[in-house]
């Protein structure tokens, strides 16, 4: 699909992902619209860390996911949505449920409806492997139970089946993309990988929740490319993908293989505020790709040591904006 001059909308424009998918949008050569939640600050997340010379070809639109007719502004006219939109910090969820399940279900409804009414060629929703909860068996592909282990992964699962219910219902035409752990520059340390990189590089101790847990990792320019992939694609809509790496690794073993690229051996620390509920813990995450491979022609180019590599570099360069003596769910 030609790109050029394709407008599109992108919620949640201001997350990690969501700037780098902007970034990558821009120069395909589409007409990019970028949804960001407001405030006084006029703060627009990693949006700001983008190409000066992409940023000013994006349209900035400002907004709650929550607010149907800031959602209706936002939706009209354009031909693809990519809803990245969502408070995902699972923690957060854990204080205030009732947000995140508001912003997560009641903003997903919003998109939907506003696609439906205008006739928009394609929605890209987007879910997590969160949904999965711990791995009943590995790897996890799209057949795998969801389980809700955490106000967050259950507000996602909501809003997975409200996207499946419109394409049933009303043809809407929905595909859910399902990321695994996506990492890279930019990234918060609410995520575990610049949590990890920016003590190691600051400190001699490495505060950790669980070291158990194990994840699999996929660098974020992949992720991105695997937005276009699904919104090119035919004979996806109504259908549920994953994009991860087919692999895993424990947090523990993550930890050592940072701090052998760092050239550091911090000590670790076990931190009990960052400790998971125990049956709200997500002990394995491990995904099959096959499905993207062969229906959006998608698979990962980036090894875990190369994308680490890239984000230690861009950490590096920019520890102004961390804060690793502060943890925030």
């Amino acid at each position: 699909m030609n790109w050029n001059g394709i407008k599109v909308l992108v919620t949640g424009a201001g997350g990690f992902i969501a700037s780098h998918l902007v970034e990558r949008l821009v120069s395909e050569g589409a007409q990019v619209r970028a949804f960001v939640r407001y405030n006084s600050r006029n703060d627009l997340g990693m949006l700001k860390w983008i190409s000066p010379d992409a940023f000013a070809k994006v349209e900035v639109m400002q907004g709650d996911l929550r607010d149907n007719e800031a959602v209706r502004n936002a939706v009209r006219g354009v031909d693809t949505v990519f809803h990245l939109g969502a408070l995902i910090a699972i923690p957060y969820s854990y204080v205030n449920p009732r947000e995140v399940i508001d912003v997560n279900i009641m903003g997903t409804l919003n998109v939907l409806m506003a696609a439906r009414d205008f006739g928009t060629r394609r929605v890209v929703h987007t879910s997590t492997s969160e949904v999965y909860g711990t791995a009943q068996y590995v790897p996890i592909d799209e057949k795998h139970p969801l389980q809700g282990q955490s106000p967050y992964s259950a507000s996602k699962i909501g809003a997975d089946r409200i996207s499946e219910s419109f394409y049933r219902s009303f043809e809407t035409p929905v595909v859910t993309l399902r990321p695994f752990n996506t990492f890279g520059p930019r990234q918060s340390m609410r995520a575990v990988i610049p949590t990890i990189i920016v003590q190691a590089l600051t400190r001699d101790e490495v505060k950790l929740g669980s070291l158990e847990p194990s994840r699999d990792f996929t660098f974020v320019h992949d992720t991105a490319n695997g937005f276009l992939k699904v919104a090119e694609a035919e004979g996806v809509l109504g259908e549920e993908v994953n994009l991860g790496n087919d692999n895993t690794i424990r947090v523990g073993d993550l930890a050592e293989k940072i701090f052998k690229i760092i050239g550091k051996t911090p000590k670790i620390v076990a931190d009990p505020q960052r400790i998971r509920p125990g049956k709200s813990e997500v002990m394995k995450l491990w995904a099959s790709n096959e499905k993207a491979k062969r229906m959006i022609g998608w698979e990962p180019r980036i090894s875990l040591d190369e994308g680490l590599k890239l984000t230690i570099e861009w950490i590096s360069a920019h520890l102004d904006l961390y804060r690793p003596d502060q943890y925030t769910v």
